[in-house]
């Protein structure tokens, strides 16, 4: 038997989900994560784990080239709705990272003070969780310390918050939230600490042998007589392996969690594991526009009014300069098609009159061309048989097709002349059959491929 079809009203119901999804997908923020310029072999393995992070919204397997230059990126951003750039750069005195917002900006530069690989973090561990289901959900973001008046304490919450998709309280799935992208900001030491965590429920208010048996992989209880000792001994563990929960990290779950032992408005624990990688991060300066603005805040240097408005003014001059060079540039081509098209359209009409020209002495009869070029009348017989024949050319129309001569019957002789008659031509189609031999008789067709009919012994006899 066949899978029975789907009703009208199925179809339908899959086909807004399909749409949700997809409407879902493009309006979250995408970034990309690259390097400018030489970087080294351990900041590409820092970029390859920045993007674990910010999956599944990035570009796993994007490759920059030297020859790629930034509006490379910004030409393809927009139609992979990419909303975020994070760069990459080494330079002799530190490793910088550049965040910017596509495609006006602002953007910020951090120097990154200290990092850690996630190979490095997992290495450090006795338990991590690395289970790639993880990778297929975005992160949830929690910020700390970011509750400031300045202006670019603003700017740094806006943009970070805008890096990640937003999450509706009252709408989520409990079960897609497996990361946790921690960003702690120190206002004395005006550093940031970046932490990626992956977070685990676990049911409460079970001894640990319990714990052990609502566990995927069963125990080994051989060495029990019956499974009363087993919860009574906890399940035969060591302290080190039990978990310390307590009030602090203890909820209460508003929805039924997919994992064993998690039923909705029982008490849970929420315990995290480090998934890496590390960053300490110090913000730099704040620029408007897509790396080439004003500076509109910056931790090291401090400049005047006049120094402000010298910098402005400067800029502008160089804004104008390159929209005077545009300008010219665009004229500069214009000019050069135009041209262009004259050269094309005196090309054609040289070829028209030319063409016109040849028509001309064409049609001209060759007496009147006698006549005009030199100067006299011909003599009657000199142009009446090579016009004649022109008219006869001309009158005859386009020539015939020759007909296709019939290969297939026997071939005939041409004709021939008795010159011992009365002059009359007598003409004789001789053919195999006609042939007679010495003997007086016909001789009989033989069948197969043409040129390969047998001959007779002695020469046939010629009709006259």
């Amino acid at each position: 038997m066949g899978k029975p079809k789907k009703s009208k009203r199925q179809k339908t119901m899959k086909q807004k989900q399909l749409q949700y999804q997809e409407d879902c997908y493009s309006k979250a923020p995408h970034s990309f994560v690259f390097n400018r310029g030489h970087v080294g072999k351990n900041i590409l393995q820092l970029i390859k784990d920045l993007r674990h992070v910010m999956e599944p919204f990035t570009a796993r397997n994007l490759k920059a080239r030297k020859k790629n230059a930034l509006k490379d990126f910004v030409n393809v951003a927009g139609v992979l709705n990419v909303t975020h750039f994070l760069m990459l750069s080494k330079t002799e005195i530190a490793t910088n990272l550049r965040v910017v917002r596509i495609p006006r900006g602002p953007t910020m530069t951090f120097k990154i003070h200290n990092y850690c690989l996630c190979k490095d973090v997992i290495s450090s561990l006795r338990k991590p969780n690395l289970e790639q289901k993880q990778f297929m959900y975005h992160p949830l973001l929690v910020m700390n310390n970011f509750g400031g008046d300045e202006m670019h304490t603003k700017l740094l919450s806006s943009m970070f918050q805008n890096m990640f998709p937003s999450i509706n309280v009252n709408r989520v799935n409990l079960n897609t939230i497996r990361r946790c992208v921690l960003l702690s900001y120190d206002a004395e030491t005006k550093l940031i600490e970046f932490r990626h965590y992956n977070i685990k429920i676990v049911p409460v208010g079970m001894t640990r042998g319990v714990k052990k048996l609502i566990k995927s992989t069963v125990p080994d209880m051989s060495k029990f007589d019956d499974i009363s000792e087993y919860i009574k001994q906890g399940g035969n563990l060591s302290e080190s392996e039990a978990e310390l929960d307590g009030p602090e990290n203890e909820v209460v779950l508003p929805q039924s969690i997919s994992s064993r032992g998690n039923i909705k408005s029982t008490k849970s624990a929420i315990r995290m594991t480090e998934l890496g990688p590390r960053l300490t991060l110090q913000l730099v300066k704040i620029e408007d526009g897509l790396c080439d603005g004003s500076v509109m805040y910056h931790d090291f240097v401090k400049k005047t009014d006049e120094e402000l408005k010298k910098q402005k003014k400067m800029r502008d001059n160089k804004r104008n300069l390159k929209e005077l060079r545009k300008k010219i540039q665009n004229e500069n081509v214009r000019k050069k098609e135009a041209a262009k098209e004259e050269h094309r359209q005196k090309s054609l009409a040289g070829m028209k009159k030319d063409q016109n020209a040849n028509e001309d002495k064409e049609d001209m009869d060759d007496a009147d061309y006698y006549r005009q070029e030199v100067g006299e009348d011909p003599e009657p017989d000199l142009f009446s048989r090579t016009s004649s024949k022109r008219r006869a050319s001309e009158s005859s129309g386009p020539p015939e097709k020759k007909k296709k001569i019939d290969s297939s019957g026997p071939p005939q002789k041409k004709k021939k002349v008795d010159q011992k008659t009365t002059g009359k031509t007598k003409t004789n189609k001789v053919t195999k059959s006609d042939k007679v031999t010495k003997s007086g008789d016909k001789m009989e067709k033989v069948k197969g491929k043409r040129g390969f009919n047998r001959k007779p012994k002695g020469k046939g006899k010629k009709l006259k």
